[in-house]
C-alpha cells in the first residue's frame, strides 16, 4: 500500500445484514488547524447504527465513513498547529471516518490520553464522556448535593453520567433491564436501582426519594415523557439525549410541566460547530481529566473486537447485549 492510501470500513446504507466491508481509499491530508491520527482503536455508538440504516447522515462536509471517536498517535500536524507534536498519544471525538487507520481532527477537539489508559480504554472515552459532561453540566445544570435520574444507566452514556456524577457529589437512581446492568450500575455509582422490565420507575423512586431529581437524562423517550416529570423535583431539568423507545412521546401532561416549573431539552453533539465542541473539550479536560489518572473516573470497556469482526460488534449494540463500550482494535 502507497503511502497515500489507508484501510477504512465502508457501509452499504440501509443494509443491516450485511453492508460492512474493508476497503482501501486515500489518507486524508490535514488542514492548516487539524492534525492527522493514526488511528489505534475506535468506538462503536448507536449513531453509528442509525447512519449505517440511512438515519443519520453525516453532517454536511464531513466523512461519510462511519465513526464518532477514535484513539490514535499524532502522525503530522497542520501548519497552524503549535501546541500538538507529532508521536502524542491522543483521543477524541469526530463527526465521521472514526472507521479508518488514519483520521484529520481539529486540533482543539484532541484530549490527552492519561498513560494509564490503554488504547481501547481511550477510544472509548470521547463520545460517552463528553456527551454526559454537556447533558449534566451544560445542559442541565446538575451540581453537587443534587439528585438524578439516568436512565439507560448500562449504556456507555449512562456508565459515564453515573461515575460523573459521583465524582461531583450527586445522588443517582437508575434503570437497567436486569440484575446483571444494574449490578454494573451500581458499581458506577448508582444508589436506587430500578429494574424497568419489573418495576415502574415513577413508582419506585417516588416511593423511595418522595421529593424528586433534580435532574433526568434521558436516552428512551417513547412513553417516559410524564412519568419523568413526574419524578422531578421543582425546577427540575429533564433532558433527551435519544430516542431508543421511539420518536413520539406521551401525551404531554402540562400540569405537571408548569406545577413543577420543569424544563425540557434535547440536545445533541455530533452537529455542533467546532468551536463549541472546542469549549466542551477544554471544560472537560479542566474538570475530569485528572480523574481518569488517579482511578476516580474508568472507560466501561464491554468487549473489544478486531477489524474484520465490526459486523458482529454492531450486533452486539444492535441487540442491546452489552453494559459499556465495545471498540474494536486495528492490531487485532
Amino acid at each position: 500500500m502507497s503511502n497515500n492510501t489507508m484501510h477504512y470500513i465502508e457501509h452499504t446504507e440501509g443494509d443491516m445484514q450485511g453492508g460492512l466491508s474493508l476497503v482501501s481509499g486515500t489518507k486524508p491530508e490535514p488542514g492548516a488547524r487539524q492534525v492527522l491520527v493514526k488511528v489505534s482503536a475506535f468506538g462503536i455508538n448507536r449513531a453509528d447504527l442509525l447512519q449505517r440504516a440511512g438515519h443519520y447522515p453525516a453532517p454536511r462536509g464531513e466523512s461519510p465513513v462511519l465513526g464518532l471517536e477514535v484513539c490514535g498517535v499524532i502522525e503530522a500536524v497542520g501548519k497552524e498547529v503549535d501546541n500538538w507534536a507529532p508521536g502524542q498519544r491522543v483521543c477524541a471525538i469526530v463527526a465521521g471516518g472514526g472507521y479508518a487507520e488514519y483520521v484529520a481532527i481539529e486540533a482543539d477537539h484532541l484530549i490527552g490520553v492519561p498513560e494509564n489508559l490503554s488504547d481501547t480504554e481511550a477510544a472509548g472515552l470521547s463520545e460517552v464522556f463528553l456527551t454526559a459532561y454537556q447533558a449534566l453540566k451544560w445542559v442541565g445544570q446538575i451540581k453537587p448535593g443534587d439528585s438524578a435520574l439516568i436512565h439507560a444507566g448500562a449504556s456507555g452514556v449512562g456508565l459515564a453520567a453515573l461515575q460523573l456524577c459521583r465524582l461531583w457529589g450527586v445522588n443517582t437512581a437508575t434503570t437497567a433491564s436486569s440484575t446483571k446492568k444494574l449490578n454494573v450500575c451500581k458499581a458506577a455509582g448508582a444508589e436506587l436501582l430500578i429494574n424497568y422490565k419489573e418495576q415502574d420507575f415513577a413508582v419506585e423512586l417516588k416511593s423511595v426519594w418522595p421529593g424528586g431529581v433534580n435532574m433526568v437524562l434521558d436516552m428512551v423517550a417513547g412513553d417516559y415523557l410524564n412519568r419523568n416529570l413526574k419524578v422531578l423535583a421543582m425546577d427540575g431539568n429533564l433532558v433527551y439525549l435519544a430516542m431508543l423507545a421511539g420518536r413520539y412521546a406521551d401525551q404531554l401532561d402540562m400540569a405537571l410541566l408548569l406545577g413543577k416549573r420543569a424544563s425540557i431539552r434535547g440536545t445533541t453533539l455530533r452537529n455542533r460547530d467546532n468551536h463549541y465542541k472546542a469549549r466542551l473539550v477544554d471544560d472537560f479536560c479542566r474538570d475530569c481529566l485528572a480523574a481518569f489518572a488517579d482511578g476516580k473516573l474508568s472507560v466501561p470497556v464491554e468487549r473489544v473486537y478486531a477489524v474484520d469482526e465490526v459486523a458482529q460488534a454492531h450486533q452486539q449494540l444492535q441487540a442491546n447485549d452489552s453494559c459499556g463500550k465495545i471498540i474494536v482494535d486495528w492490531s487485532l
